[in-house]
């Protein structure tokens, strides 16, 4: 069973997480931060993993830790549940299309968490959102996840289209990426023999 538990405390903030990759995209999320909710909902649904996030922040300072800590957290509770990532597809990609906006994302398993990120956001909020903080999330997320992330934005110019369907298309690269390849669900997918 592929499932991470975890807990994260700190002065800025204090998170729960439990992450299923094999589920079927059902979530519980209450982050304190509305537009961090929306896309955690839609990445739950999107990659199908069954994703629960409760967390307290300082979010009379601004939305930054809560964002970073639960990116942080996420990518904890991925290489948690991945183990030794036997049997793993290893790699996924996405181009996605959001009304005006295009993403593409591309992810490999790899055991380096590498971030190469190429948006383009026109405004710095969307409602109280800083939408800097996009960035500082996926950020969190390689880093702790272990894995590379490549972002590309092909066309938008609506800032919630833009950050949404990237979030959509690293939920469903990530997804691909961690679906058990059943052609190979004993091996780990590197000539090195692990990730």
């Amino acid at each position: 069973m592929r499932v991470a538990e975890l807990c994260r405390t700190t002065a800025e903030t204090d998170i729960r997480l439990r992450l299923d990759l094999d589920g079927t995209g059902l979530s519980q999320i209450a982050t304190g931060c509305g537009f961090l909710d929306h896309m955690l909902i839609l990445f739950a649904r999107h990659g199908r993993f069954d994703l629960s996030v409760q967390c307290k922040g300082d979010t009379y300072v601004d939305d930054h830790h809560t964002v970073e800590d639960v990116g942080i957290c996420l990518g904890d509770a991925f290489a948690q549940a991945l183990g030794d990532k036997r049997g793993v597809t290893r790699y996924g990609s996405m181009l996605l299309p959001m009304d005006e906006a295009l993403l593409l994302t591309a992810v490999d398993l790899s055991g380096r968490g590498m971030l190469c990120c190429d948006l383009h956001i026109p405004t710095q909020k969307v409602g109280t959102f800083d939408t800097e903080l996009a960035e500082e999330f996926f950020i969190a997320l390689a880093r702790h996840g272990d894995m590379t992330i490549h972002i590309r934005q092909l066309a938008g110019n609506n800032s919630h289209h833009i950050i949404e369907g990237t979030f959509k298309s690293l939920a469903r690269s990530l997804g691909a990426a961690a679906a058990i390849d059943p052609r190979f669900s004993q091996e780990i997918p590197s000539t090195k023999g692990v990730l």
